[in-house]
């Protein structure tokens, strides 16, 4: 699913807002104890030892989507520390399929449910649930950005998981301090 920003956070009684935390965009795929770990873009992310942990996640097979990132003490993702020595986790919002079965076409609250049952039997902790608030994005927002975090994603409840365009909606805060020369770093290291 893609992300589509907008500048204004909203409340609609028909989404879920979660945290956008500040990580690489990641799907990880389990097979028969082994993980792989693709970029957004199907880049092989390496992350040998977060591969290591999710691969034990108890499973056959399945597919989650997901972020990872890196968070200090107080649980606030740290981008640079991800680039280097900091220990990475995989912040997961969705999934996909699970021991067979192909959940996309389910809708996103049945398959977050099924997500969060997974993560809770799991003794994985490399591995955090993706929670979310109802209906009130706008309040959500103002906390999010009077805390300094990146921003949040919204999602409708019932929808189903397919890249047409459509996607899910990002509202990024403009004065998040983390952001600030990335956009040089990225373009020096090209």
């Amino acid at each position: 699913m893609r992300l589509r920003q907008v500048e204004k956070a909203f409340d609609h009684p028909d989404y879920i807002f979660e945290l956008k935390h500040d990580g690489f965009r990641a799907v990880v795929y389990l097979q028969k104890g082994e993980c792989k770990i693709l970029s957004r873009n199907l880049n092989d992310l390496r992350f040998a030892s977060l591969k290591e942990a999710l691969a034990k996640l108890p499973v056959q097979n399945a597919i989650l989507d997901g972020e990872i990132v890196f968070l200090d003490k107080n649980g606030v993702s740290r981008f640079y520390q991800l680039l280097g020595q900091g220990t990475p986790i995989f912040y997961a919002f969705d999934l996909l399929w699970l021991n067979g079965e192909d959940l996309r076409t389910k809708p996103l609250l049945e398959r977050k449910e099924t997500l969060h049952a997974l993560i809770n039997s799991s003794t994985c902790t490399r591995i955090l649930y993706a929670q979310h608030v109802e209906r009130y994005g706008k309040r959500f927002f103002k906390e999010i950005c009077g805390r300094d975090l990146e921003g949040i994603v919204a999602k409708r409840k019932r929808s189903v998981y397919r890249n047409d365009g459509i996607g899910w909606i990002k509202i990024k805060n403009r004065s998040y301090s983390q952001a600030e020369g990335r956009q040089e770093l990225l373009t020096r290291s090209r």
